[in-house]
């Protein structure tokens, strides 16, 4: 790969940098007779530019010569060497302070720079470069794993200006990488504000309305709280049926092959409305797997999961059939409102990831039965559809905020990887000097 620098600079492989470079082999495993170590690991490099003692590490054993071999030192370069996807390979962090008993992990390759050559300050920034970072992908080998051959690191190409100007690059860097750093944090800060807002606005007007002066009555139910003292309460099976589904066997290709009808998984809660599928499986299927057939106008809430999609529901604008992770909800035409109930139950989301996680319940799932007998309050018709309509208007204004934010957000992190490619190759002046 050609990678344009300043003509005035080398373009020297790593191995020529650095003193020593090497692949871990230090696994987590504790082992009788061996050192203990706090172990550096993928993810404290993935997710850190800088390393420190500080930091809080995994408590790990050692052999003396892994110590010896893989101890981190300040202005030491760390990269990750693996991982289930080409790029998140070759990101580097440097190291800042260390420990005698701080030591290199597995799935991490430890570069050590020949200070007479190259600072490690500046080594990581050529790393973070776009030009070096492609060359670590290219290198890359593996299919549903990928990993970075120890020549390949040591063959890629680095530009190596004097000390002096690696100096001057790096500090300009970091001055300049802190501002566009504090920038995101604050994008970051007003997005978790948004996200609060919203949801905030989706449970006052979904469970008290739009008339501010109407009498409330306490409901009796913690998560509901007060409601309008018209409003009636139910139970979700009194006013709509509650079913989930599953997963016909792929082996089977009659049960895929040209279907057409949709099959949703659990995904689809982020959209918020479904209005389309990516698989779908034939009359057979449904028929001998006993799938349901959903339709248009139902709400379907994802039912496991450890990450947040556990209790999100979305509207579906299809008639669908449904995998065993996702649960439908069916209201009665007439007494409840398709997107009330969607709202109704984010509102609920808390709730509901508190119950499944209770302790007797299905830890980590929330259960039809338990939907069934989810009481919710069922304000008149008319007065749903006022609500939905006041809840969409005005969430669509944070929502389009959010969005603007997440594109500023995604412009700063191009600037800023722009900025340290243009500085560590030379396209990009620092104080007047290249």
């Amino acid at each position: 790969m050609v990678v344009e620098f300043s003509s005035r600079w080398n373009l020297m492989p790593i191995r020529a940098v650095v003193t020593s470079y090497g692949v871990s082999n230090v696994d987590k495993v504790v082992a009788s007779g061996e050192t203990p170590v706090r172990l550096c690991n993928y993810s404290d490099v993935y997710n850190n530019e800088f390393i420190s003692s500080r930091m809080e590490f995994m408590q790990a054993t050692a052999s003396e010569d892994e110590i010896a071999r893989f101890s981190l030192t300040v202005d030491d370069v760390v990269i990750t060497k693996d991982s289930e996807s080409w790029d998140d390979i070759g990101v580097p962090a440097l190291v800042v302070e260390s420990s005698t008993e701080l030591v290199c992990g597995y799935h991490l390759a430890l570069l050590r720079p020949n200070r007479q050559i190259v600072l490690g300050a500046f080594l990581f920034r050529c790393l973070q470069a776009r030009p070096v970072q492609a060359q670590l992908e290219l290198a890359a080998n593996g299919i549903t794993r990928f990993g970075i051959p120890k020549s390949s690191i040591g063959a890629t190409l680095v530009p190596v200006p004097p000390i002096w100007k690696q100096q001057a690059i790096g500090d300009y860097l970091d001055r300049e990488t802190a501002r566009l750093d504090a920038l995101v944090a604050e994008k970051k800060r007003l997005l978790r504000l948004l996200v609060e807002k919203r949801q905030a606005l989706i449970i006052h007007t979904v469970l008290r309305g739009l008339n501010p002066r109407a009498p409330l009555r306490d409901s009796g139910i913690p998560w509901i709280g007060r409601l309008p003292a018209h409003w009636q309460i139910w139970k979700l099976s009194h006013v709509a049926s509650v079913g989930n589904g599953s997963t016909p066997n792929r082996g089977q290709p009659e049960y895929w092959q040209d279907g057409d009808i949709p099959w949703l998984n659990s995904s689809v809660v982020n959209q918020g409305e479904v209005t389309g599928a990516e698989q779908f499986v034939t009359n057979l299927a449904v028929r001998e797997c006993h799938l349901p057939l959903v339709r248009s106008g139902s709400v379907v809430v994802a039912i496991t999961g450890q990450g947040k999609t556990r209790g999100r529901a979305a509207v579906l604008s299809i008639d669908s059939t449904i995998n065993q992770h996702l649960a439908f909800i069916s209201p009665d035409n007439g007494r409840l409102s398709s997107w009330y109930l969607k709202w109704t139950l984010s509102a609920a989301y808390d709730y509901l990831r508190n119950i499944s996680d209770d302790v007797g319940g299905t830890k980590g799932a929330l259960t039809c039965e338990q939907l069934s007998s989810l009481r919710v309050p069922v304000p008149p018709e008319a007065e749903q559809q006022e609500i939905v309509m006041e809840i969409a208007s005005r969430i669509r204004v944070i929502d389009d905020l959010a969005a603007a934010t997440k594109r500023s957000v995604a412009v700063l992190r191009e600037r800023r990887s722009a900025l340290i490619g243009s500085a560590v190759t030379g396209q990009l002046k620092v104080d007047d000097a290249t």
